[in-house]
């Protein structure tokens, strides 16, 4: 189930009562309820939270990281995963069946998650199959609905991080002839290239015409990347590049690969959301480094760094708004509804579901 379909389903209201509250009685409320609750509670907290929320994480990370942790608390019951949609049915799929998880505001989602949905994707198999036969197997990023990792869970596939696409397109490979990537098209194309397979042997299916675009013979495509992207990390471009590299002659640019192609191309370093952190931590005071990510880290790496000059590739980038969505009033509301036994944003992937899921899940975990 998509964060859609969730919400046609589930529409709590938060109190306005928490928008009354001043911020230091939001905080002492959060914090008499993590006192209280004590082991019996983890707060898992994405890298791209407001840091009035991510104050209060039991650990800070990416998303399958946190499923992960959230999935080794053994006293927990209730996991409140400060994060988006598809990671908080990650950690329930991973997580045992009496542990609950809440998304503290279920309008948190991800709109790259949301490009790819079960139905056209069922669709597009359906057509690929015409043209390929069996020669395909499908992947997906992990920032994918439960129903899309079934899928592919399904299919034989597996999931992918930012941090071991390589290693699992190159095991997609030794499996069939080509590979479907799901959802995220740049993520796809950036890794395949990395990988030495040409631009000019990747395709990409548009969902929306249901249309494989491609130029050439079809009979050479080995890569078909999902027409699907971030809305954040699509937003840096070529032309960013090129001002940091006027006006900041020295500086090193760092973006994710969820970047566009041309972008990741003259940047000097690519990589997943943990490689852009070490990176800035292992590098020597007073080097100055333009990074292209989500702006809630992009800032809190700033804070965290003063010995270095660091901005944003694009000053003018906002915060992922969906991710932005969790603040303090609605972390207070439903730890306070969960302490009192009345949640309301309740994370439950159906078992059929579920099944399927942790199969690609876990044909990437014995291979990370």
């Amino acid at each position: 189930m998509n964060l859609f379909e969730t919400l046609k389903t589930s529409k709590p209201v938060m109190p306005d009562l928490y928008h009354q509250l001043s911020h230091e009685e939001l905080r002492e409320r959060v914090q008499q309820v993590k006192e209280r609750m004590g082991t019996r509670l983890f707060l898992p907290g994405h890298h791209y939270q407001k840091d009035e929320v991510i104050e209060f994480a039991d650990a800070r990370g990416d998303s399958l990281k946190l499923a992960q942790l959230s999935s080794n608390q053994s006293d927990a019951e209730a996991i409140v995963f400060c994060g988006v949609h598809f990671m908080a049915e990650t950690a329930d799929i991973l997580t045992r069946a009496d542990q609950k998880v809440y998304l503290p505001d279920l309008r948190a989602g991800c709109s790259m998650a949301d490009m790819a949905d079960l139905n056209q994707t069922e669709k597009a198999w359906e057509k690929l199959q015409e043209h390929f036969d069996d020669t395909i197997l499908p992947l997906t990023y992990v920032n994918s609905t439960a129903a899309i990792k079934a899928f592919v869970g399904k299919h034989g596939g597996a999931t992918v991080t930012s941090s071991n696409a390589e290693k699992m397109i190159t095991w997609a490979f030794e499996q069939k002839e080509r590979i479907l990537f799901l959802p995220d098209q740049h993520l796809g194309r950036n890794t395949a290239y990395n990988l030495g397979v040409p631009l000019d042997q990747m395709a990409v299916w548009d969902p929306i015409t249901e249309a494989l675009l491609f130029e050439g013979s079809i009979e050479d495509i080995q890569v078909i990347l999902w027409k699907g992207h971030c809305s954040v990390h699509e937003n840096f471009t070529v032309d960013n590049v090129r001002k940091v590299r006027e006006q900041h002659p020295d500086m090193k640019i760092i973006v994710h690969p969820e970047c566009r192609r041309e972008v990741v191309a003259i940047s000097d370093d690519a990589g997943s959301t943990n490689h852009i952190i070490q990176t800035i931590n292992q590098a020597p005071p007073g080097s100055s480094w333009a990074i292209g990510t989500e702006m809630n880290l992009v800032k809190r790496i700033i804070d965290e760094h003063k010995d270095k000059h660091i901005i944003s590739l694009n000053p003018s980038m906002c915060p992922c708004l969906t991710m932005n969505r969790i603040d303090l009033p609605h972390l207070t509301w439903c730890l306070e509804t969960v302490e009192n036994g009345d949640p309301h944003n309740t994370i439950e992937v159906k078992s059929s579901i579920a099944i399927q899921a942790e199969k690609a899940l876990n044909r990437m975990l014995i291979r990370a």
